[in-house]
């Protein structure tokens, strides 16, 4: 059994997922470029992003380990909607998101140095309506700082989803499915 693997990520929420089935890791400073290239599928950006972080932490890496990295969006009618900047790009998104049907896509990639492979979760998230007022109260706790579309779903912002189709983790920020098969595939069995 493998004792610990490189997580090049600085999420907390990456972090709690892998303690919840077991896994040991370190951290890595992944800081790479995010941004969609154009004409890239938003299912394509995430997973080449997965890619990229992985491969970077694969260059930061000190001892002969796995490196798993994960990217998850969220997505609206094809477009990557990202992280707010401030309060009037956070109110932009969840105005956006209000009464609407999205999808979140999270993929995850795993690079041993020779091999590099990556599974995208897709998932279906319905937002009841929100008002302003709701909103900006929202922005006023903190969360949505730094959360892609704006919203946790596993604090707060679960009381704005009506219905999630799909994986819960994958949607909080990383797929444990996708994670487990391919870390199975890694020789790394989590059960």
């Amino acid at each position: 059994m493998h004792d610990f693997l490189y997580l090049a990520s600085q999420s907390p929420r990456r972090r709690e997922l892998l303690e919840q089935i077991g896994v040991h890791y370190r951290t890595l400073p992944i800081d790479i470029e995010e941004i969609p290239q154009p004409g890239e599928s938003a299912g394509a950006y995430v997973q080449r992003v997965a890619r990229d972080k992985a491969i970077a932490g694969l260059q930061l890496r000190s001892e002969d380990r796995l490196v798993l990295a994960a990217d998850t969006e969220v997505v609206l009618d094809g477009v990557v909607l990202g992280k707010p900047d401030d309060l009037d790009h956070a109110q932009l998104i969840l105005q956006s998101l209000s009464g609407r049907t999205h999808q979140v896509l999270s993929a995850v990639a795993i690079h041993d140095g020779q091999k590099l492979d990556v599974r995208l979760s897709r998932n279906t998230v319905t937002m009841r309506e929100l008002s302003a007022a709701e909103i900006r109260r929202y922005w006023e706790s903190g969360e949505p700082d730094g959360k892609a579309g704006a919203y946790a779903v596993q604090g707060r912002g679960a009381a704005f989803i009506e219905r999630l189709e799909g994986s819960y983790s994958a949607v909080m920020g990383l797929p444990l499915y996708e994670t487990a098969a391919l870390l199975a595939e890694f020789g790394w069995n989590i059960v």
